[in-house]
């Protein structure tokens, strides 16, 4: 019994040290995963699923993307953003969390998620990202096979390229393409 309750002592201390603490990371413009503990029970604002793979990372088999909102961000979209022309308030946070599809056999055609890519978040904070309209941009990619995260890039210009997509698609909108989705 002690040998048994030693061995499995050793076995929960390897896995322990193995396993990811994902909220230790940072992406290279500083913003650190632990700013988003909690993000995967935040409300659901609405999915996307991009016309082609492009949009999709890495992938070459296109993928389905579900985007969710902190409650300072889900107020701000109950209060009218972004159609009432305000600006999304500091503190509000989204996160996009990004799988592979999946076709698998059903009664009827579905896609469904299949491995995870990557998690993506947008924070507003108008003092910290004054050079990108108060939004700070962070992506983790996911490694399946690792069950690890890590930062998509160690390049701090990162976040300006993806705030460049917003400034060109969304900028009348404070930069957020997202539509609350109907319920």
């Amino acid at each position: 019994m002690i040998v048994f309750s030693a061995s499995a002592f050793v076995v929960s201390v390897v896995l322990a040290a193995q396993s990811q603490d994902r909220f230790t990371l940072k992406a290279a413009n500083g913003i650190a995963f632990s700013e988003f503990k909690g993000y995967d029970a935040w409300q659901m604002i609405a999915t996307s699923q991009p016309d082609d793979a492009s949009g999709c990372g890495t992938s070459k088999v296109g993928c389905t993307k579900a985007i969710l909102g902190n409650p300072a961000m889900i107020k701000a979209y109950r209060d009218g953003i972004p159609a009432n022309g305000q600006a999304v308030p500091d503190g509000a946070a989204m996160a996009k969390i990004e799988w592979l599809k999946d076709h698998k056999t059903s009664p009827y055609g579905v896609t469904l998620t299949g491995t995870q890519t990557e998690v993506s978040f947008m924070v507003k904070d108008s003092k910290r990202f004054p050079d990108t309209n108060g939004w700070g941009y962070a992506t983790f990619t996911y490694d399946a096979s690792s069950e690890t995260f890590m930062p998509a890039t160690t390049n701090a210009a990162f976040a300006l390229g993806c705030h460049g997509c917003h400034t060109a698609g969304a900028k009348a909108r404070d930069f957020v393409f997202t539509n609350y989705a109907k319920r």
